[in-house]
């Protein structure tokens, strides 16, 4: 784990089962066989090492007799799933009453399909093994959650041509991503534009952005690079964003013809 939070919260939660299995006179393989687990999995649980699913806290908690102790814990531990950056930026736009996201190189994380996420981060290199993957993915899914929640904040996104054609994992992903856009598109406070490839002048040159207004009239600025994310809080900074994503907005398609757009390059696809 890469913060001190979340490994605390695992090493508690591995601590609680290892006493409940020890009370109930059962060895690490013994449980494992009642809910459905490897011998090492329990073992990794219990130190903390391995985030312990819901379907594993509910089935120790049974097979245990802990009377619902282990399993009011997954709210806890999905919290601890997803990495740290991750859940910072998910309280903010969990906050935000507005924001605004442009996207260089891909489509915008809030807007992906589960299967388009996790193909961006299979090509992840170093390679991230398969439970690395499910972590990240799941925190992403998590993150759509700003679209249902009550009020309504305005989501406004600017995509580049090229990401609407980049097929990332393959053409069926890239189609069902596309139809995904369409989809979120419908949405009222939503807004999805189009910078198209043909644009002579450009304010998006410096990468990606994001912006997020919050309830408290605050507005930071988000930025992501090769190693690093970067939060932006300095107001003098914040205000060179909101100047370029304006901008952005204004030099690319309107949100009417960035739906035409769309279905135009899905057509273009089959």
């Amino acid at each position: 784990m890469e913060d001190e939070e979340a490994t605390a919260v695992l090493k508690a939660v591995g601590r609680q089962i290892k006493a409940w299995r020890e009370s109930a006179g059962l060895r690490q393989s013994e449980l494992g066989a009642a809910v459905g687990y490897s011998e090492e999995m329990v073992s990794s649980v219990e130190r903390g090492r391995r985030v312990p699913k819901p379907d594993f806290l509910d089935k120790a908690d049974k097979a245990l007799g802990a009377g619902g102790k282990l399993a009011t814990m997954k709210e806890d531990v999905e919290k601890a799933r997803y990495p740290k950056k991750v859940r910072d930026l998910k309280q903010l736009e969990d906050e935000a009453v507005e924001m605004g996201a442009y996207a260089s190189h891909h489509i915008h994380g809030l807007l992906q399909t589960p299967q388009y996420a996790r193909e961006l981060y299979v090509m992840r290199r170093p390679a991230y093994s398969e439970e690395e993957i499910d972590r990240y993915v799941t925190a992403r899914v998590a993150r759509k959650a700003v679209f249902e929640r009550t009020p309504l904040p305005l989501l406004t996104f600017v995509q580049e041509e090229v990401t609407l054609r980049r097929p990332l994992g393959g053409r069926m992903i890239l189609r069902r991503q596309l139809e995904h856009l369409l989809e979120m598109s419908k949405l009222r406070h939503v807004e999805i534009q189009v910078m198209p490839n043909d644009r002579e002048d450009h304010a998006g040159m410096g990468g990606s952005l994001q912006l997020l207004k919050l309830q408290d009239g605050k507005t930071l600025g988000h930025s992501e690079g090769q190693l690093a994310n970067r939060l932006i809080s300095d107001p003098r900074e914040v205000q060179i964003l909101e100047m370029r994503y304006g901008m952005i907005r204004a030099q690319a398609l309107t949100p009417r013809e960035s739906l035409a757009f769309i279905e135009k390059v899905m057509g273009e696809e089959t």
